[in-house]
């Protein structure tokens, strides 16, 4: 028997590789015959590099500029001539200093560091995870980084962060480095805004990166200026660039590195389950187990496991769903594809608790997986009609609480 487990992190608590980790044990103490393929998966943003490592990709560490310019170490993974590069590693919110956010003058040029870095090592493909980041400033810092230059009416450079491209007059984009045109990189990304209005980078996503309400409406004239003056240097491509859905990703990194870069935007676990040949792994599996922290709304939009199960099932393979907590309905899980799903607030009503126990809680489940699979392969083969979304024997308790 075959069990591929291909989970995102439990986000707070445990990383998507501990996830298998407690999982694989949990089965293994049922049967120690069951072969078990781990994967760790994400949607694009935080978890990627993760995936990549564990997928034999070599680490490399390098100095670069950090969120609000200090430096930092930043992590990348390299395979041949391609480069995994997780945005959040560099210009992140997760490496603020002290966890302190700065909404006006954040930037994302230390991830133009670590893509000038893969060209420095010869990548010509170049896979962009640009989820967790602190910055909005319209990706004007992966593109100094990468040799742009952004200039006030007198002729001064202005400095890094977003707030100061409201004072942008002029984009000198003829330095951009130049093995660019021979790469080719790849945007895993799933937020589909736009880079303005209500809807874009500015309004949606800077509250979440600290920003106030004055904070807000800066930053979106900000991108408004910046806008204009990249139609200008570049034409009406830059103008209709701010409307492709996800130009607004990662504050704007996804209009520059579309817009200017020539980037290709692919949805995040499609990217991850390229990288990691999840597909190929699945194929003659008899179960496969994904889930994450919350299985919830977002989830359906096309988070990682529904895009795991949305594998299972084209490859005829069961899936089960693993999380710390569910807000969904017995029909939305069915509807998503779910043979069955097991949450810890199932077995462990105190989120704390979920939080610091979250391993021994994810072994307990494990070993409830093997019979679990005998029960979905006995109904499958008494009604061959029916399909993997029959949700029977899951837990029919369902609290509804914060996010373990």
């Amino acid at each position: 028997m075959r069990i591929v487990i291909a989970p995102d992190k439990f986000k707070g608590s445990l990383t998507a590789s501990a996830v298998i980790r407690h999982l694989a044990a949990g089965i293994r103490s049922v049967d120690t015959g069951i072969q078990v393929i781990g994967v760790p998966v994400a949607d694009g943003g935080e978890g990627t590099l993760d995936a990549a490592l564990a997928r034999g990709y070599t680490g490399r560490t390098i100095p670069v500029t950090g969120p609000t310019g200090q430096t930092l170490d930043a992590d990348f993974a390299v395979h041949g001539t391609t480069a995994v590069i997780e945005m959040a590693a560099a210009s992140g919110l997760a490496v603020l200093p002290g966890g302190v956010p700065d909404a006006r003058r954040a930037t994302s040029r230390g991830t133009g560091e670590l893509v000038r870095e893969a060209l420095d090592l010869g990548c010509i493909d170049i896979i962009l995870a640009i989820g967790g980041s602190a910055s909005t400033d319209g990706g004007a810092g992966l593109l100094s980084a990468l040799g742009a230059r952004f200039t006030d009416a007198d002729g001064a450079v202005l400095p890094d962060g977003g707030a100061a491209l409201a004072r942008l007059a002029h984009a000198d984009l003829s330095a951009l480095d130049p093995r660019l045109r021979a790469a080719r990189l790849t945007l895993a990304s799933d937020v589909d805004n736009p880079l303005l209005g209500p809807e874009g980078a500015a309004r949606v996503f800077a509250p979440q990166k600290g920003a106030t309400a004055a904070d807000v409406d800066t930053l979106e004239h900000a991108l408004v200026t910046f806008a204009r003056v990249l139609t200008d240097t570049i034409g009406p491509e830059a103008d209709s660039g701010t409307r492709a859905p996800g130009a607004g990703a990662a504050g704007g990194v996804g209009y520059a590195a579309t817009t200017v870069l020539g980037a290709h935007r692919q949805p995040g676990i499609e990217v991850v389950m390229d990288l990691t040949g999840l597909p190929e792994l699945i194929a003659g599996a008899d179960l496969v187990v994904t889930g994450e922290g919350s299985l919830d709304e977002q989830s359906l939009r096309g988070k990682a496991p529904l895009g795991v199960g949305r594998a299972a099932r084209e490859a005829g393979v069961p899936v089960i769903a693993v999380c710390g907590r569910t807000t969904l309905t017995e029909r939305q899980l069915r509807q998503a594809g779910f043979d069955a799903v097991f949450a810890l607030t199932d077995y462990e009503p105190d989120v704390a608790v979920c939080i610091r126990d979250a391993g021994i809680l994810l072994e307990r489940i494990g070993a409830l997986i093997p019979p679990r699979l005998a029960g979905i392969s006995a109904a499958a083969a008494a009604t061959p009609a029916a399909t993997a979304a029959s949700g029977r024997g899951r837990p029919t308790s369902r609290r509804r609480t914060s996010r373990p």
